[in-house]
């Protein structure tokens, strides 16, 4: 079978075929869609381009139809089950978390309710002494923080730590003289992020457990938002997971310990899980519950602490600990607040995928940076937000009501697609056999998708990560920019892209949220894409989703997004290593993810036509990708 064909046989099934290419559709009630709204995609329609405020593209010449008949799969393929990938690399990270922990937060919960006063007292004192932690590590330089290269993030000297808040017991003196002395150090926790993979001196070789490898980062930025906003948004369980949803899923209030007295969260203390994550499935979510304890200062400086209850509630193979760690906040004039930002943690990464381990166990993969970053860009949404509309550079102008609409479809996408792609306990992950070209795949299925007049069928969710010796920004460019979206889009090859509206989101011209028209001739538009694209220095992402004509239409004169099912795909990008750490230039981890419905499938079994497809998709884009960046097709 030649290429060409091949790509249309891929294109036909994505699209039109087993793999539908559902358009959204905007629904009348939470359940029953309108019908017809979908239809409109894939048939020649005059387009009146003043409606969206615009010219029309420029003359093309005809190009072949992608989609084109195929009878390869037109019989009854046996069912199959896809077996996780038991023997490459990582392959233990791509299940989730064991079943030990999903009950973790029960047995917490339980121990509060039922144990009485001396719990309650326990966690009351270990909370305290956190934020004292918490103030003094957020004050304290060097020699306690230090920083990691040229540009590197400032991480704690291990060391310096326990001699400033250690307890030192005959082991430890041992290891301190060890040090001063020059001898090998075996306790590589603390310093450098290092991790336990390295050999230790022969008198602490018989240690009963296993150490866990320790992540510590500081971070000190201004965000334009006043104290007891950000104190707010960090103790109220429901603001923080929606505002942090790319580090955190499952956010549960377990109970308060102390309550508020002056109508404020000064001196409030509760008991949370949660489990943070990055977006792929790859890298292990890290499951935890946590003392979250906030407190105001005598200057108007307040801190929010979370502690790690397993010293209080032993809980056996522990695989994750937040020592203290969290923010202090002080207010700066008017315009905003100075932050400090402490991440200080303890975690097991024996599952974690050879791809990731360098960043993830520099610590920069959950560091403070990124969680400044994040609250950072949720000030930059809210701004955005509240803006009032305005023409873009081409002199497109989006109503009001409309631009409105169109920002919360964006974010209800990009959330979707963070909460989709994730390792959290809620997503069951599976794993391509190995006989596929495809490498370290990750599918699942999502929920059933029920369309009027239609077979239902099942979501499947599919991904997986490439690292690329490339800079993040020049890949992200890539990704996001109408030019160059032929290039690695199935559905947009050799057809015409052009970014009909955006919306800016902050001082980055790649941080917007716009819609991409795609058209095979001048009056025939294949594709409305919504998307939206952000980056900083510690990741990126381009999320986007096939929008119906008539959806959009309706979003941008003000539709409710509420009513708009959303079926988002895009790319995650991250550093192959933290700023500063070895030599040689920072590359990227790319992680592509995929949504698609395939009416072939059901929750127990996978035909083999499926797997091809979902091996095809990936494979192809990946090649494209990489022939762009590396041999510079672009």
């Amino acid at each position: 079978m030649s290429d060409d064909i091949q790509q249309n046989n891929i294109l036909e099934v994505f699209n039109n075929g087993y793999f539908e290419n559902i358009q959204n559709i905007i629904v009348a009630g939470d359940e029953v869609p309108m019908v017809g709204l979908e239809e409109a995609l894939g048939y020649e329609i005059e387009v009146n381009y003043n409606h969206f405020g615009a010219n029309p593209p420029p003359e093309m010449n005809p190009v072949e139809d992608y989609f084109a008949q195929s009878n390869e799969n037109s019989g009854s393929p046996l069912l199959y089950n896809p077996p996780s990938p038991q023997n490459s690399p990582g392959s233990e990270s791509s299940t989730n978390a064991k079943l030990d922990h999903m009950n973790r937060a029960s047995d917490l919960l339980m121990a509060v309710s039922i144990g009485a006063d001396l719990n309650k007292n326990k966690i009351i004192e270990q909370a305290v002494e956190a934020m004292e932690e918490l103030f003094k590590l957020a004050i304290m330089g060097e020699p306690l923080w230090q920083h990691n290269g040229n540009g590197g993030m400032e991480t704690l000297n291990g060391f310096q730590y326990l001699r400033e808040f250690g307890s030192f017991d005959a082991t430890m003196e041992q290891i301190m003289r060890m040090v001063e002395v020059g001898e090998p150090q075996c306790f590589l926790s603390y310093d450098c992020n290092c991790n336990f993979d390295q050999d230790v001196p022969s008198s602490f070789s018989k240690l009963n457990f296993e150490p866990l490898n320790i992540e510590t980062s500081r971070e000190t930025a201004f965000v334009e938002m006043n104290p007891m906003n950000i104190v707010q948004l960090l103790m109220d369980t429901k603001q923080w997971g929606t505002t942090f949803y790319s580090i955190v899923s499952r956010t549960t209030l377990l109970g308060v310990i102390l309550e508020n007295v002056d109508g404020s969260y000064n001196g409030v203390l509760q008991v949370m899980s949660a489990e943070f994550h990055q977006c792929t499935p790859l890298i292990p979510a890290r499951q935890s519950y946590f003392a979250r304890y906030c407190k105001k200062h005598t200057n108007g400086t307040w801190g929010v602490v979370d502690v790690s209850l397993e010293n209080l509630f032993p809980y056996p193979q522990v695989q994750f600990r937040r020592r203290p760690s969290g923010c202090v906040i002080q207010e700066v004039g008017n315009r905003g607040s100075k932050v400090t930002w402490i991440e200080h943690v303890e975690v097991d990464n024996k599952s974690l995928h050879p791809l990731f381990r360098p960043i993830v166990s520099s610590g920069f993969a959950f560091s403070a940076k990124r969680w400044i970053a994040t609250i950072n860009r949720h000030c930059q949404w809210l701004t955005t937000s509240m803006a009032r509309t305005a023409p873009t550079t081409d002199g497109v102008l989006i109503p009001q009501e409309g631009r409105g609409s169109l920002l919360k479809l964006a974010e209800k996408m990009t959330k979707n697609f963070f909460n989709n792609i994730n390792s959290c306990s809620e997503n069951v992950w599976s794993g391509l056999p190995q006989n596929f070209a495809a490498q370290d795949v990750r599918l699942r299925y999502g929920n059933i998708l029920k369309v009027p007049g239609k077979p239902s069928g099942n979501i499947v969710i599919f991904t997986t990560s490439i690292q690329i010796p490339v800079p993040m920004e020049v890949l992200f460019d890539f990704l996001r920019h109408e030019r160059t979206r032929n290039r690695w889009d199935l559905l947009s090859n050799q057809r015409h892209v052009r970014e009909l509206v955006y919306v800016s989101n902050g001082e980055n011209p790649g941080n917007r949220v716009s819609i991409m028209q795609v058209n095979s001739s001048p009056n025939k538009i294949e594709i409305l894409y919504l998307q939206e694209s952000y980056t900083d220095e510690t990741g990126s992402y381009i999320v986007y989703a096939p929008m119906d004509i008539m959806a959009m239409s309706k979003i941008l004169n003000g539709g409710n997004p509420k009513f708009v099912s959303i079926l988002p795909s895009g790319f995650s990008i991250m550093p192959d290593k933290a700023p500063g750490q070895g030599d040689g230039a920072v590359g990227s981890i790319l992680t592509l993810a995929f949504q698609s419905v395939d009416r072939l499938s059901n929750k127990e079994y996978m035909p083999p036509s499926t797997l091809k497809i979902i091996d095809a998709i990936l494979s192809t884009t990946v090649a494209s990708i990489k022939d762009a960046m590396l041999f510079g097709i672009r």
